[in-house]
């Protein structure tokens, strides 16, 4: 386990991690950190500042920082390769060819995915990533929902053997794990039981919908909160319980609703318990300026939205049963 009191203080998942990694770099002496010239906002500075031998600096060129990692990892060291959610899109074929096809162990760790990026705009949202990530064969998909969890899964991902994909967060997390969690890549968690729906989120949008259940409790709905931190491998066998329990979902992601958690479990209850599931994320467009909270609120990806779409989701359950 990584030391909490590390992260105690962190506002951020890009902070969280990258003192987690600092503070794991003298286990793991075969661990290299490559930067795309943002250290400082990808949060790998701490790891600069403790381990500069082990700091490689590719400046603005994604492309072969993603390519270099997959030759680096060819020698058995751990690359990893830090930046922003939107330069890792225009890497995609490096790190599918470099790092997935090759088989390689590398890990590439994204800060300021989705509306976190916030005043940047649209251009700069990356809103695409966990379908680009999840579509590669052999790449593992996570996304932590605080900074607890971000430090435990810093730690997985490095005792993981394979290429895996990371969300960070620029914007201050609410913590809303205790020091008891336990983060085990390709299992979900139930953090909030209930039996009327179930919430499936990642991410940011976990504390929302931890929100939104307590909006829910306030008109007697019973709902289950489950954090899906790994994307891919979706937790298949917890999907089908859940199904089995509640009969509907409510899926919950800061991402464009195709081809990321709520394509991931859609696909997964088709072949296990097929339910009314209701999708809160951006709706298939591009982003805009803003703060992160304000663009939340803009998009439908706060705790009200995700509450109405519980109500929807149990509404086509009994209309379903009706008709059963």
């Amino acid at each position: 386990m990584s030391n909490p009191a590390l992260i105690a203080n962190s506002d951020s998942l890009r902070e969280a991690f990258g003192k987690t990694l600092s503070s794991l770099g003298d286990e793991f002496p075969n661990v290299v950190v490559l930067d795309a010239d943002i250290a400082g906002g990808t949060g790998v500075h701490h790891f600069r500042k403790s381990h500069p031998e082990r700091m490689l600096q590719f400046g603005i060129a994604e492309q072969n920082m993603m390519a270099a990692a997959g030759g680096l990892a060819a020698t058995g060291l751990i690359p990893i390769v830090t930046t922003f959610a939107v330069f890792c899109l225009r890497a995609v074929e490096q790190a599918r060819l470099s790092i997935a096809y090759t088989r390689r162990n590398a890990k590439i760790v994204a800060s300021h995915p989705g509306l976190d990026v916030g005043p940047d705009g649209g251009s700069a949202q990356a809103l695409e990533d966990l379908a680009a990530f999840r579509a590669i064969p052999g790449m593992t998909v996570i996304s932590p929902a605080d900074p607890a969890e971000m430090s435990q899964a810093t730690r997985a991902i490095l005792e993981f053997e394979g290429p895996v994909y990371m969300r960070t967060g620029r914007s201050p997390s609410r913590r809303i794990f205790g020091d008891d969690h336990v983060f085990e890549i390709g299992k979900g968690q139930i953090v909030r039981d209930g039996m009327d729906v179930t919430i499936v989120a990642c991410g940011v949008e976990v504390a929302r919908a931890l929100d939104a259940a307590d909006l829910l409790a306030e008109e007697k709905i019973s709902a289950r909160v489950v954090n899906m931190a790994t994307i891919k491998p979706i937790d298949d066998a917890l999907l089908a319980k859940c199904a089995a329990e509640t009969g509907c979902f409510v899926t919950a992601e800061d991402h464009n609703i195709h081809g990321g958690l709520g394509s991931a479990v859609a696909e997964s209850l088709a072949q296990s318990t097929p339910c009314p599931i209701e999708f809160v994320g951006v709706r298939d467009q591009f982003g805009a300026s803003g703060e992160p909270e304000e663009l939340a609120q803009h998009y439908g990806l706060t705790a009200p939205f995700i509450a109405q779409a519980a109500r929807d989701a149990i509404a086509r359950k009994k209309k379903s049963r009706k008709k059963g």
